[in-house]
């Protein structure tokens, strides 16, 4: 068995100017049986020999890799298959964890006997440095089992830098051949696949930084048709596997989250796109895949109004997308981002 305790991923694509700081908070991580797998994805600049500089100074702890670009999900497979550790976490490299990232994961981890970890992590504006959203704190330190009739699987933050898996849970899975939406559809396999505990500490551990080419300013058609793919392939996936009547409901909720609230949004700031046809695609490709979701409970006025603010927006957006009147939910969106600079979390 190794004794390596955690393996720490991280995917390689230029970005020469961001990776130093990234990978120096990873060779400073306080919890010492680590592995830091780095996978250049072909990359263009200077990013290959940054990353080999740093092999030759920590060669107890770095592995490095290198391959042509085949995208990030290729990097974060093929790095996946490579680690060793008990858990296994993915990094970007454009980002920076907290050094006490992997320690305070892994404890909270085996503390609970937990197949995923997740911390806090914030949402930091590069230009300003401005922090514009801290997420995943409010549930303080807990234990939950997974549950398919509670909501809270819908919900919870899907990201993968804020958490760790057991590895021996997700060794074979792969991330899904598209850009974007590849950690919900990653999280979802691992519920799948026989995750039962979740472990939550509320320290922000990881603090994501925004650019203005992240993927909310560049989402495109041709993206939505690849999402609605792999939502089809991961429903067929747990036919397979003999799961899909436990967790139909929760999957069609999710369906509706992330491709009619999160992925509908960020296709609207594509200028030439006709956004009504997209919704009412959306809209139609929901109906005939994920019935379900019309008429959900977790979206019932009794069940959203209880739970406060963000749940009573997701019930408003359902309503709207029920009278095909989703364009509406878009455009107030548009307003509270845009105009009032205000971001909605979902």
């Amino acid at each position: 068995m190794s004794d390596i305790k955690v393996s720490i991923e991280v995917p390689i694509y230029n970005l020469e100017d961001y990776i130093p700081r990234c990978l120096d908070a990873l060779v400073g991580q306080t919890l010492k049986d680590i592995e830091i797998i780095l996978v250049d994805d072909g990359s263009k600049d200077s990013a290959p020999q940054i990353i080999e500089s740093y092999r030759e100074k920590y060669p107890d702890i770095i592995r490095t890799f290198h391959k042509e670009n085949g995208g990030e999900w290729s990097a974060r497979t093929y790095g996946l298959k490579e680690a060793k550790g008990e858990y296994v976490g993915f990094i970007d490299s454009d980002d920076v964890p907290e050094v006490t990232w992997a320690e305070k994961l892994y404890n909270a981890a085996k503390e609970y006997d937990a197949d995923i970890a997740f911390s806090g992590y914030d949402r930091i504006d590069l230009d300003t440095g401005k922090v514009v959203a801290v997420e995943m704190t409010q549930y303080g330190k807990m234990m939950k089992e997974v549950d398919w009739n509670d909501d809270f699987i819908v919900y919870a933050n899907p990201s993968l830098w804020n958490k760790i898996y057991r590895r021996e849970l997700v060794k074979d899975s792969e991330f899904l051949p598209f850009r974007g939406c590849n950690d919900t559809l990653f999280l979802i396999r691992a519920y799948m696949d026989g995750a039962k505990r979740l472990a939550f500490i509320p320290d922000v551990l990881y603090h994501y930084y925004l650019r203005q080419s992240s993927q909310i300013h560049s989402l495109n058609t041709k993206d939505i048709e690849n999402l609605k793919k792999y939502l089809l392939v991961m429903k067929e996936y747990s036919k397979q596997i003999g799961r899909y009547e436990e967790y139909r409901d929760t999957y069609a909720n999710m369906a509706f989250l992330h491709l009619g609230i999160s992925w509908a949004f960020m296709l609207s700031y594509d200028p030439n796109v006709n956004l009504r046809k997209e919704l009412k695609d959306i809209t139609k490709y929901l109906n005939e895949n994920f019935p379900e979701w019309r008429n959900s409970k977790h979206y019932s006025v009794f069940h959203c109004f209880p739970k406060g603010f963000k749940y009573i927006l997701i019930w408003g957006v359902h309503l709207f997308y029920k009278l095909h009147l989703p364009v509406v939910y878009i455009r107030v969106n548009r307003f509270i981002r845009d105009i009032i600079k205000k971001e909605v979390k979902w």
